[in-house]
């Protein structure tokens, strides 16, 4: 019987064959954090008495950033004086979100272990890393000794099959698939996106598919690494060799999409596996549009959310922020002229920053505001008011609602 990837990069890491269900202790590659964690690893380290940090380790400055308020910026002030006195490569205000500035930077390749302390961390599994999220201690512990422990995870195998429609994107593909396994439905499991639908995809849609599987709760989100990969490493100075999952891997559990029945999807606020097709839940109105974060923030995001608003403007009364997930999306967007055309639509155009996502500033929602937003959550509360209503969904459908000014179906533009 074949490994699967996950087992693969940890059996490599061991130097022998793991079965999923045990417990390991493996070094790790890279350890990240930002400012809504590191602060509080750094508490740890300081508290325990570490005095060093042992291998690789990042921070980035992205949540609140530029400090919204003065209680940020002394967080940041913290982050900059830790890494200063440590030797940490800080990426600060400005650079972007952490998920993407890293494999930007050349610091992630396929068989790496990484953790970030952020769930979104397995957003890295689109590079065939084993990559996953933690809290501010284990971060610490791993930055002070350069391990980790870990229960190897059952693998489940979503294949999906065919080729997408016009309209369609990643996002939908994503949220059709919690949909149909719940919130729950992927409990600590390593999930490995296969099928000629991923092998089609860009890295920024393979992305998405693994920033979000998160919230079906899975541990890691991979996606082979091919030729694909190693050429979006390749612009960026890294050297790789592919990583794919062994031809008769021993899959926990193996689902099979059909592409040609997901159509543009959103997740209804509160809950984000509350999934409906678009031109079901159509008419909604909205005070807001969100294009953005490390789920679709990406150059391809604007990219396709441009189709929409190329011709049209946003509708009046309606606010629609953009903000690219790093510098070099954003600086990809002035060069290409998008960005441009995204101001001359009425966008209102904010620097590379979590921010809107989780509330923290540059778009917060009032109370009973709606807001479509191509993030990751949408709690109550998570962007705002506790009363706002988030409805997720792709940055096509972002900004054909945007136009609008209600819940539409992108498609409807498009043709």
């Amino acid at each position: 019987m074949g490994g699967t990837m996950t087992e693969k990069i940890l059996s490599s890491k061991l130097g022998r064959d793991v079965e999923a269900g045990e417990h390991v202790i493996v070094n790790v590659d890279l350890v990240y954090a930002h400012d809504g964690t590191a602060p509080l690893a750094i508490d740890v380290l300081e508290g325990l008495g570490f005095d060093s940090v042992s291998g690789s380790v990042v921070f980035t400055v992205d949540h609140a950033a530029p400090a919204p308020h003065a209680e940020a910026a002394a967080l940041h002030i913290q982050m900059r004086t830790f890494a200063s006195r440590h030797g940490i490569r800080i990426f600060d205000v400005g650079n972007g979100i952490s998920h993407q500035v890293i494999p930007e930077a050349g610091l992630v390749r396929p068989g790496m272990v990484v953790l970030g302390a952020d769930s979104h961390t397995v957003t890295l599994g689109a590079y065939g890393a084993f990559a996953t999220g933690v809290g501010s201690t284990d971060a610490a512990i791993a930055m002070a000794r350069g391990r980790i422990w870990l229960r190897v995870p059952e693998t489940m195998a979503i294949t999906v099959k065919g080729a997408l429609e016009d309209g369609v994107m990643a996002k939908d593909v994503i949220l059709e698939i919690i949909g149909r396994l719940g919130s729950d439905g992927a409990n600590y499991k390593a999930v490995e996106f296969l099928g000629s639908v991923v092998e089609e995809m860009s890295v920024d849609s393979r992305a998405v598919l693994s920033n979000m599987s998160v919230e079906m709760g899975a541990k890691v989100g991979l996606v082979p690494a091919d030729g694909v990969t190693l050429r979006w490493l390749g612009d960026r100075g890294v050297e790789a060799e592919p990583l794919q999952p062994d031809p008769h891997a021993d899959y926990r559990d193996e689902i099979v999409f059909n592409a040609r029945e997901i159509q543009p999807n959103v997740a209804l606020p509160g809950n984000v596996d509350n999934v409906r097709p678009v031109e079901e839940v159509e008419g909604v109105d909205v005070n807001e549009v969100f294009i953005g974060s490390c789920s679709g923030g990406r150059f391809e995001d604007f990219l396709q959310a441009a189709r929409v608003l190329r011709g049209n403007r946003v509708k009046k009364g309606v606010r629609c922020i953009a903000a690219p997930a790093s510098k070099e999306v954003y600086v990809t967007l002035i060069e290409s002229g998008i960005l441009a055309e995204l101001t001359g639509a009425g966008c209102v155009i904010g620097p590379p920053t979590c921010g809107p996502c989780i509330g923290a500033h540059m778009g917060v929602l009032g109370p009973e505001e709606v807001v479509v937003s191509t993030s990751t959550r949408n709690f109550p509360g998570r962007m705002g008011h506790p009363s706002s209503q988030i409805y997720l969904a792709s940055p096509l459908t972002a900004a054909a609602t945007a136009v609008r000014g209600q819940l539409t179906d992108p498609r409807r533009l498009l043709s």
